[in-house]
């Protein structure tokens, strides 16, 4: 048991499952009221550690997510050092008044009152370029950093497509291409394309109720806190040619939602370019899109920058990430990122791609509630009317942009239920209710 608590502490990624004892509502867990890590030194009650794996343990992950730097080696992501980008802010009050149904019930709700179902620790909402709601708890302050989790994909997808659309990275190309060192391994015969959108037929689980799921010996390859007599990999780039191809199927068939694709696909990034992602990502968005804070990667005992989860940034900074994705990778008069790039990831791609990505992701059967998506250069594409996208992390963090409203909404959030399919039912509806309030404005 002690090996999974130490696995766990570096799972950033994906979050534990849930059980289905009672948790505190989003006021009795707020960490400022719960008091940990206060005092010189804390109370050892109020102590979370990454050593035991207590830090992301609910309610003390809602303390943990703003400070991850404090538990694990990081590598920063510098912001820009010239004049940064500052939104335009016109706050409408009647948002908190908007009211939507969730999907798993029949009585509407507030967006107001769904921010603490959902344990929300932060929220911006932009419209047409101007912030129109911004509230903060849990003691996120405006200008703190956050665990964006799983959304760091989106931004290793977001840098994939810029050397795609630069010519600096083939898509077609083999995995085996960049990474030699794959070959004879489950990745072997699949190519870049596939792995940023997440199809390849990589044996790989996160079931975190099976002791056995790769999970947990990828978790160790990556983690700083390891037993003593741990004799595995010793970071991501030792621990991915260890993985098999799932037999009879094939790479490209299906949708599998695996936070080791990631892990690649910033291998792949940094042996296209001979840098590392935090610094492509400085490079490349963070310091021309105008940053206001420095964001950082907790890093494995290698220094590898946790592509698939390890993101912490600034929810601010977040939003105009989002409103430079909503505006074709132009953030005010400056285009930040290539068109391509960003049109790719708006469109899913050309009519026929997008048809197979839908076919794709309904044949992994892994979110039958998510009927119509599809993913993309590690994003979600939702296909609706609005053609509506978004990253999505768990225990709650997202980028939800709406092309149709002008609308970007960017969230940090420390439920106790990690899987976005717990959260879906709650977040969607809210999200898509704001952009049909919005498209009156």
């Amino acid at each position: 048991m002690k090996n999974i608590f130490f696995a766990l502490g570096t799972i950033l990624a994906f979050g534990k499952i849930a059980s289905a004892q009672n948790f505190p509502d989003a006021r009795q867990s707020d960490p400022n009221a719960l008091g940990w890590m206060q005092g010189f030194p804390p109370e050892k009650s109020k102590v979370v550690s990454a050593a035991d794996g207590s830090f992301f343990e609910f309610p003390a992950i809602r303390y943990s997510v703003n400070h991850m730097r404090e538990f694990y080696p990081t590598r920063g992501v510098p912001a820009s050092r010239e004049k940064p980008f500052t939104f335009k802010t016109k706050i409408d009050p009647n948002i908190d008044k908007i009211k939507f149904t969730p999907w798993d019930s029949d009585e509407e709700i507030t967006w107001e009152d769904s921010l603490a179902k959902n344990y929300t620790d932060g929220i911006i909402i932009v419209h047409k370029g101007k912030i129109v709601y911004e509230k903060y708890f849990a003691g996120l302050k405006p200008e703190g950093l956050h665990s964006a989790m799983s959304v760091s994909k989106s931004f290793a997808g977001t840098l994939a497509a810029i050397l795609v659309a630069q010519g600096k990275l083939n898509a077609d190309a083999l995995v085996t291409d960049y990474i030699p060192e794959l070959k004879g391994s489950g990745y072997e015969g699949a190519t870049v394309r596939q792995v940023m959108d997440m199809r390849t037929a990589i044996s790989y689980s996160e079931n975190y109720s099976d002791p056995n799921a790769e999970v947990w010996a990828y978790a160790l390859a990556g983690n700083v806190f390891r037993p003593a007599n741990y004799q595995g990999p010793k970071n991501y780039y030792e621990y991915l040619p260890t993985l098999k191809k799932i037999p009879g199927k094939n790479h490209g068939d299906e949708f599998g939602y695996k936070t080791v694709n990631t892990e690649l696909l910033g291998w792949i990034i940094s042996r296209a370019t001979g840098k590392g992602i935090a610094e492509l990502l400085s490079e490349m968005v963070w310091q021309p899109m105008g940053a206001n804070f420095d964001a950082y990667y907790n890093v494995d005992p290698a220094g590898i920058a946790m592509a698939g989860g390890g993101l912490s940034l600034n929810l601010r900074d977040m939003a105009a990430f989002g409103e430079m994705m909503l505006r074709g990778g132009k953030l005010g008069s400056k285009q930040v990122i290539p068109f391509e790039a960003a049109n790719d990831i708006a469109t899913g791609g050309t009519e026929s791609e997008v048809r197979a990505a839908q076919e794709a992701f309904a044949k992994g059967g892994e979110y039958p509630k998510l009927e119509g998506w599809s993913y993309r250069d590690m994003w979600w594409r939702t296909n609706n009317s609005h053609g509506a996208y978004m990253a999505r992390g768990v225990h709650g963090q997202a980028i939800y942009i709406d092309p149709a409203a002008q609308m970007v909404i960017v969230r940090f959030a420390s439920t106790y239920l990690a899987s976005n399919k717990y959260i879906d039912p709650l977040s969607i509806p809210a999200y898509e209710a704001v952009a049909e309030y919005l498209m009156t404005r």
